[in-house]
Formats: C-alpha cells, sequence, structure tokens
C-alpha cells in the first residue's frame, strides 16, 4: 500500500547520484541553490560503485601481479608469487570504492544537500514522487536536473544470471577464472579482459566490428592486440554472438565467425555491448519531455530539455557515455539554472581505455579534420626515444599531434602507451586554449617524464626535432 502525502517543497532537485548528479547538486549548492538529490541505489553511481573506479582498481591488481611475475628484466627474482583473490576483492571494495563513496556523500553533505533515498516519477513539470518500498512522497521544484545514467544491454540468447554475466558482475566474481568469454571488445570489455589475463585468466574476446576498440584508431589498436597476443588472449572479430548455456559449473557459448558455427566452454562469459540510458520508468514520456529513438533525452547547450524547468545531463543524453563528460555537463546545468551564461563546448573531450597500452585521444584526428575541410598534419613521436618510458620497461606506443600546415594549431591528439591517460591533459589543455605547437615547444617540461614525449611531438610539428 502507498501511504499518501503532502508536497514537500524543494528548490533545485537532482535526480541520480552519480559522477554527473552529485557533481550537479554540489555546484548548484555553491551557487546559492537549496539543493536535495535523489538516489536509488548508491551515492557515486556506477562509476564509483561498479564502473570506472573499481575496475581500475581491478586492472592494477593484474598489473601488480605481472610485476611481480617479469621482475626478472629488472634482475629482481621472485618465487611463488600467490594471489589472494578475496583479498583482492576486498581491498578494491572498502579501500578504493567504499572510501570514494563516502566521500562523496560527506561533500554533499558539506555543502548542505539533502539526501533523499528511493525512485522518482515526474507527475509534471514541477512536480515528482519518490517511492521508497511501499511509501512514497510527493515534492514540488522549481528545477530538476535528470542524472540517470545507464544500465549495460542484454542481448538475446545471453540472459543475465548465473555465469552468464555482465560488466558488474564482472567486477565482482569471487573467484579468478580459468577460462572467461567476453561478448563486446569495446572499451570495457578490452579493459577487463586484459585485467582478466594479467591475473592468468584464459581470455577469449568476441568482437562483431572489424576491429576491437572501434572507437580508436587502428595503429593504437595494434599495440592492444600484440599485448593481448603475448598475454595468450584470444580475439575473434566479425564474430555473432548466438547464445550461452549455464551448465551449472560452466558456461557454453555460441558464436559464427567467417561463415561457420563455433562453441567454446568457459567459467562464465561477460555481456560488454554497450549500455541502455536510463530513461524508462521516470515520466519523462507522461510530461512531454522530447527523446530521441534511442531513449536519449533532447537537450539545448545548457542541458534544458523542451520543459525549461527540466535538465538533463550525462548518459542519458546524447553524445559519448564518459563519466567526465557528466561531470561537465553537471556543471553547465547547474550554472545555467542560476542564470550564468554558459554553455557545453565539446571540443576537447579526451577519450581513454586503459588497456595495456593504454589509449586516450583528444580533439580530432587527422581523417576527422580533413573530413572538416581542415589542412593538417600528424606528427607522430615513439615513446621508444623518451627516457622516462625507457626507465619504466614500456617503449611501446607513441604521442601523434594533429596541427595545421599554415599556423600548426593543435587541434588532436592520440597517445598510445603507458600513463596515456595522464599525458592526454596536456593537450586537452592546449586544444581547448587555441595553443599552437610552438606553444608547447617553448614549455619547458620536467626530465625525465613521459610528459617530454608531448613536447619532443610539437617540435617534430614544428621541423625541428632533437631527439626523433
Amino acid at each position: 500500500m502507498v501511504v499518501g502525502d503532502f508536497a514537500i517543497e524543494l528548490d533545485t532537485v537532482v535526480i541520480g547520484a552519480g559522477p554527473g548528479g552529485y557533481v550537479a547538486a554540489i555546484r548548484a549548492a555553491q551557487m546559492g541553490q537549496k539543493v536535495a538529490i535523489i538516489e536509488r541505489e548508491y551515492i557515486g553511481g556506477v562509476c564509483l560503485n561498479v564502473g570506472c573506479i573499481p575496475s581500475k582498481a581491478l586492472i592494477n591488481a593484474g598489473h601488480q601481479y605481472q610485476h611481480a611475475l617479469d621482475g626478472e628484466v629488472f634482475g629482481i627474482s621472485t618465487k611463488d608469487v600467490t594471489i589472494d583473490f578475496s583479498k583482492t576483492q576486498d581491498w578494491k571494495d572498502n579501500k578504493v570504492v567504499k572510501k570514494l563513496t563516502s566521500g562523496v556523500e560527506f561533500l554533499l553533505k558539506k555543502n548542505k544537500v539533502e539526501i533523499i533515498e528511493g525512485e522518482a516519477f515526474f507527475v509534471d513539470e514541477h512536480n515528482l514522487r519518490v517511492i521508497k518500498g511501499e511509501s512514497a512522497q510527493t515534492y514540488t521544484f522549481n528545477n530538476a536536473i535528470v542524472a540517470t545514467g545507464s544500465r549495460p544491454i542484454e542481448i538475446k540468447g545471453f540472459k543475465f544470471g548465473g555465469r552468464i554475466i555482465d560488466s558488474t558482475g564482472g567486477l565482482n566474481l569471487k573467484e579468478i577464472p580459468k577460462k572467461l568469454v567476453i561478448v563486446g571488445g569495446g572499451v570495457i570489455g578490452a579493459e577487463l579482459g586484459g585485467a582478466y589475463a594479467n591475473l592468468g585468466t584464459e581470455v577469449t574476446i568476441l568482437e562483431g566490428s572489424p576491429q576491437i576498440l572501434p572507437t580508436f584508431e587502428k595503429d593504437m589498436v595494434k599495440l592492444v592486440e600484440r599485448s593481448f597476443k603475448k598475454k595468450g588472449m584470444k580475439v575473434v572479430t566479425k564474430a555473432m554472438a548466438k547464445s550461452a548455456v549455464d551448465n551449472g559449473d560452466s558456461v557454453t557459448v555460441t558464436y559464427e565467425a567467417k561463415g561457420k558455427e563455433e562453441t567454446i566452454e568457459a567459467d562464465y562469459v561477460m555481456v560488454t555491448v554497450g549500455r541502455r540510458p536510463n530513461t524508462d520508468n521516470l515520466g519523462l514520456d507522461v510530461i512531454g519531455i522530447e527523446m530521441t529513438d534511442r531513449g536519449l533525452v533532447k537537450v539545448d547547450n545548457q542541458g534544458r530539455t523542451n520543459i525549461s524547468t527540466i535538465f538533463a545531463i550525462g548518459d542519458i543524453v546524447p553524445g559519448a557515455a564518459l563519466a567526465h563528460k557528466a561531470s561537465y555537463e553537471a556543471k553547465i546545468a547547474a550554472e545555467a539554472i542560476s542564470g550564468k551564461a554558459v554553455a557545453v563546448d565539446y571540443v576537447a573531450m579526451p577519450a581513454v581505455a586503459f588497456t595495456d597500452p593504454e589509449l586516450a585521444s583528444v580533439g580530432m584526428t587527422e581523417a576527422e579534420a580533413k573530413e572538416k575541410g581542415l589542412d593538417v598534419k600528424a606528427s607522430k613521436f615513439p615513446l621508444g626515444g623518451n627516457g622516462r618510458a625507457l626507465s619504466l620497461n614500456q617503449t611501446d606506443g607513441f604521442v601523434r599531434l594533429v596541427t595545421t600546415k599554415e599556423d600548426n594549431v593543435i587541434v588532436g591528439c592520440q597517445v598510445a602507451g603507458v600513463n596515456a591517460s595522464d599525458i592526454i591533459a596536456e593537450v586537452g589543455l592546449a586544444i581547448e586554449a587555441g595553443m599552437n605547437a610552438e606553444d608547447i615547444a617553448l614549455t619547458i617540461h620536467s626530465h625525465p617524464s613521459l610528459s617530454e614525449s608531448v613536447m619532443d611531438t610539437a617540435e617534430l610539428a614544428l621541423g625541428m626535432p632533437i631527439h626523433a
């Protein structure tokens, strides 16, 4: 039975406490708004709890295990290297995830954001109901920011349950599987596949596209493919996953490749073929919010929907489903509600894959720049020429700058290699600021550092390389 209620007045309400929602709530509070945030499951959302953060913890655990096994090159010998996976999972859950999520909750409370538990459902442009169990409460609001994120897509023949798992299940396994099949070789599949391969799992990736990591350029992906091969991983591209049968103690996966049907048996099959926006069961259709054919919310350049009091950000709006994109849009929406003249500008939106080696891209590729009519060139510097990469014994990779031929303005960058996720930030700033290659070349970089590779690439673009 749903208990009746009297409406409680709110100023700004945020639905969803992930990287978009909690950032929006804090920024709105900083702008002087009285803010409440509604969360149905856990503070921090998918990213902090069962996504980007725990996956990077697991990836790092795999690296640590491999470092212990492969110390001979440095003259370090180890015997009887073992891993207690229960301790690994405990560290991930309690020392990493729990610390971050409790930190987010602390920040919300510090900024006087009211936390409301339950599921929100819009009644009209100024009213919503929050349902928790058998009780419900109506709230009126002046403005709402919807940041409900996304969930894994379930495909035909692979109903989640038992040994057929999604990425959340893949992050929370109780034991390291001996054999793992991954359906989908995008960023999530490639990252977790590499992590488990480092932990000793025999991994097979089935990818429908001609290459894994299809959003990255071929020469970058080849480095990952080569690394996967060294780990003993099997990658099947242009593969069509057809079905999975849970045998109780194993799972049998059937797929088609090169016109031939194949089967493979493993401990688990993990499906990572994409994510679906959480826009259903919110009442958005009831109140007339305009949506795309894919179920995404249509918004303007401030995140405002066709109903002026309701904003939407993150995975539920068009564009890449990235946590940092959601956080960026969150600040814009919160400030727009406060009357600031702000608008989104996606000129330098970084994309990263935490594979071996890491891949990172920002701005335009050479092909994308030429498609837009720009006269550009690409300059590529190998990490084999970087002293810090040599000292780390991780020289696979490169930095590539895409610059205009006329004035060397930086319009894009791709990095493949150790710490690419960090190296890319400098170029993102350069693109945002409209800098050219000379600006980077004249910036003194610490030595020895991986960031010097960006300076070396800039000098290469100017035709005056020192280390190329």
